[in-house]
């Protein structure tokens, strides 16, 4: 099958032909008819598979001219880099159409953006914080949007969207088409089809927990993180197949270390990108990765599903991802558009559950490698590391119920109330009550 076959018109034809694209994927043949239909979709597919084309072609196939300011289309996704990429497939893709494309997110001036969906346009790509800003502020109004897309849908739930996506849906009509891709489906992203979603078809592309076939995968046991490092430095140094290379770290903080190491290795030729680099730096750096001005890139789980890169080389792993699909997904970046690619994956003795599960999700092992030969075994311990015994149950005093004596005599007196009348009652033996007041004269 090719693009002609799917009744794409001349624009979007030529399009695809300046980008070099004859053939659609599976979930590409798959979604168009459906979504061409009017009837909801939830689309479950890895990354790699080509499901950004499989709803921007049916939609712009099915988008007239139009002078109207409101967006007619919307597409959010979970972050600022996946929608930068996603606004530049849309340019490319309606290079011959007359067609208004913009894109808002956080971490940026909101006045500018205000200004641009003010301006009018036809499709809104948006992270969910972002658009509910513009929404509440009145600047931008979503009545006449007639196609939603929820793009990365797990992604933005496990980033803590559930309420701003709940809020766009409240505003949009109720007469709309709703558009959901995700690469797994959980009882949560369940829960949101079933409260939203009328009567959705459901498109699986790949089965998942299937590797990508074209991905050579291996694993090698290492002691410790610091080993990790100098692993991670001697591979880069001895094998020239790795010419895009992108890094995983486990966390920011040791994403920074992994950066600093390597650059003193390899001065200029590793960019980084986390949430605590500023968004033009994000920017500059993904762009420079992309275009081969840099030989690789560290990033975090920030960037597993939004980073669009082309001729990945090797991903490596120098964490193993406590959630299996996290692996998946994020060796899904090389291996793409029938090219072959190579994952390796860095694993400590106490990060093997962690491999242990990968491999059920996947229903394969990854094969082993051994540790090269004259690798520097670093005697360097991270926090986490230090101690690898049973977990220590920390027990605390009781807490105290009284006092720790007894009261003496003179403390065990109880206050009756007043005084005066309290001596009176002693004296006497009996209370003394008073004479009832005596009415008239």
């Amino acid at each position: 099958m090719t693009f002609e076959d799917l009744n794409l018109n001349a624009p979007l034809l030529n399009a695809l032909s300046d980008l070099g694209l004859t053939e659609p994927t599976l979930i590409q043949q798959k979604v168009f008819s459906v979504v061409m239909s009017g009837r909801d979709v939830v689309g479950i597919a890895q990354t790699g598979t080509g499901k950004t084309y499989a709803y921007l072609l049916p939609i712009l196939r099915q988008l007239n001219f139009s002078k109207q300011k409101e967006p007619r289309v919307l597409v959010v996704v979970p972050t600022r880099e996946l929608v930068v990429q996603l606004v530049g497939e849309l340019k490319k893709l309606t290079v011959y159409m007359n067609t208004r494309v913009e894109g808002v997110y956080g971490g940026t001036n909101i006045n500018t953006q205000k200004l641009l969906v003010m301006n009018g346009l036809d499709v809104l790509v948006a992270t969910p914080g972002r658009l509910v800003d513009l929404a509440m502020s009145g600047y931008l109004n979503l009545k006449y949007v007639k196609q939603f897309v929820i793009d990365e849908m797990d992604e933005m739930l496990s980033l803590g969207f559930r309420a701003q996506l709940t809020s766009i849906l409240d505003l949009l009509p109720r007469k709309r088409q709703t558009l959901l891709f995700s690469a797994t489906m959980s009882e949560e992203v369940d829960d949101l089809i079933q409260t939203f979603f009328q009567g959705p078809v459901i498109v699986e592309a790949v089965r998942m927990g299937t590797p990508l076939e074209r991905i050579e995968q291996h694993v090698y046991h290492v002691p410790n993180f610091y080993t990790k490092l100098n692993l991670l430095e001697h591979l880069l140094a001895t094998d020239d197949s790795m010419q895009k290379v992108l890094i995983f770290g486990p966390s920011k903080r040791m994403a920074d270390v992994i950066h600093k190491q390597l650059d003193a290795r390899f001065p200029e030729q590793f960019e980084i990108v986390h949430a605590n680099k500023s968004q033009n730096f994000r920017l500059n750096a993904v762009a420079a990765f992309e275009k081969g001005l840099c030989r690789g890139l560290i990033c975090t789980d920030l960037l597993a599903r939004g980073l669009d890169v082309s001729d990945v080389t090797h991903v490596i792993n120098v964490d193993t991802p406590t959630d299996a699909e996290t692996y998946i997904h994020r060796i899904g970046r090389t291996g793409r558009a029938d090219r072959d690619g190579a994952s390796l994956i860095f694993v400590t003795e106490s990060e093997l559950p962690y491999q242990d599960a990968i491999e059920a999700l996947m229903k394969k092992e990854i094969p082993e490698l051994p540790l090269p030969e004259g690798l520097l075994i670093s005697d360097i311990l991270i926090e986490s590391e230090r101690y690898s015994g049973p977990e220590i149950q920390l027990k605390l005093p009781p807490k105290p119920v009284g006092a720790f004596h007894e009261k003496k005599a003179k403390n065990l007196k109880v206050n009756k109330g007043n005084k005066t009348k309290f001596m009176r009652d002693m004296k006497y033996k009996k209370p003394i009550k008073k004479a009832p007041k005596r009415k008239g004269g």
